[in-house]
């Protein structure tokens, strides 16, 4: 038995599709957008179909962007022979709030995952070496997360690329600022000491 009206149980549902969106918040997502002023509601959808439908990948970097080239690649004052490889676009926000990195970014669009069945054909990692093979490219830093399918990643990437004799560097990893040493794992503290530097 449907507890609401067939459109609304529609809703909740597609709503509970998100990641990280469980049916409770499915539901107050979806009461939300019903308690809505029409225009607002019509403004929402046409946000969704605009983004849908003029947002592609940059030819380039594969990050999101509405035009051939992304504003990243176009911006000649970048160093372009740096090339930062991460598994999101939401990864390159995260650089870009730093405002130190300036160099360029390549986007997998995911990271291997055996058990998930994402292989190299299923992410953007050939992209990557077209890239490299046909730029002047002097280092990639592989900036995937730390977890078992970013290492596995990094890993995969890192010697696809070695041939080319280019510097690869891996991300430090390490003791969050403000964190205690009693409370970091044994793996980020063994990545802490690797990753130390002279002061």
């Amino acid at each position: 038995m449907e507890l609401f009206a067939p459109p609304v149980e529609r809703l909740i549902e597609e709503f509970a599709k998100l990641p990280g969106i469980g049916q409770k918040t499915a539901q107050r997502l979806a009461f939300h957008v019903l308690d809505l002023p029409k225009e607002d509601a019509e403004r929402f959808a046409d946000a969704i179909r605009e983004a849908k439908a003029k947002t592609f990948t940059c030819r380039r970097c594969q990050n999101l962007t509405d035009s051939e080239i992304c504003p990243i690649c176009s911006d000649k004052t970048r160093n372009q022979k740096v090339i930062c490889v991460v598994a999101e676009p939401r990864d390159v926000i995260a650089f870009e709030r730093t405002k130190e990195y300036k160099g360029l970014y390549h986007v997998l669009h995911g990271t291997l995952s055996p058990m998930g069945h994402v292989g190299p054909d299923d992410i953007r990692i050939r992209e990557l070496v077209k890239r490299v093979a046909e730029e002047e490219t002097e280092e990639v830093i592989l900036a995937t997360n730390p977890d078992t399918e970013g290492e596995a990643t990094a890993m995969y990437i890192s010697r696809l690329l070695q041939p080319f004799g280019i510097k690869i560097t891996r991300l430090a990893y390490g003791i969050p600022v403000g964190g205690h040493l009693e409370f970091v794992d044994e793996v980020t503290l063994t990545r802490a000491l690797e990753g130390r530097k002279e002061l």
